[in-house]
């Protein structure tokens, strides 16, 4: 059913209280942000009307690539999917156009990347929509094995804010009754 739409991926990064344990420590720094982080995966559809994935509470170094390969058997085979840079190599992946070493783009792979950018944008904003919620936009203090169930949980109220989420009849019935 997904396999007739081109998803959009990106992951984000969350940093985290530092582990007490050092093993867990090393695991979770993240040289990027010079912190200990979390990261976490959303997947959406093109038009950004609905939520389709989201993989959260992966150690913040791990690469973009390499989470959405661990993932991505949860989709058929033929999906195809829209990403930045950080999926270059991947088949299924479409990114935009590398600057090779040493050179310059020409005007006309520009203007793709450009075109490319203006479509994969939806899933920037989707992550903005979801990092309006303090928990999720600051360093994450609660206990950190609760870190997943609650980024689900706000990725389901912004599903409901953004009608992707349509309860059935009978839980609105009780809850309006």
């Amino acid at each position: 059913m997904l396999t007739e739409y081109e998803l959009i991926v990106d992951s984000y990064e969350q940093v985290r209280e530092r582990p007490r344990d050092n093993d867990e420590q090393k695991k979770y720094f993240s040289g990027k942000k010079s912190n200990h982080t979390f990261k976490t995966q959303m997947i959406i559809l093109p038009d950004a009307s609905d939520i389709v994935d989201v993989v959260a509470g992966e150690p913040g170094p791990k690469s973009d690539i390499t989470l959405f390969r661990e993932y991505r058997s949860e989709f058929d085979a033929k999906q195809r999917f829209k990403g930045d840079k950080a999926y270059l190599g991947e088949d299924l992946i479409t990114t935009p156009i590398k600057k090779p070493r040493n050179q310059e783009l020409t005007t006309e792979q520009k203007e793709q990347n450009k075109i490319f950018s203006s479509k994969r944008i939806f899933v920037e904003h989707r992550i903005r929509s979801v990092k309006i919620f303090r928990v999720v936009q600051e360093r994450f203090r609660l206990n950190t094995r609760k870190y997943k169930q609650v980024i689900l949980t706000i990725c389901g109220l912004v599903r409901l804010r953004i009608r992707g989420l349509i309860l059935p009849l009978e839980i609105s019935a009780i809850s309006s009754g």
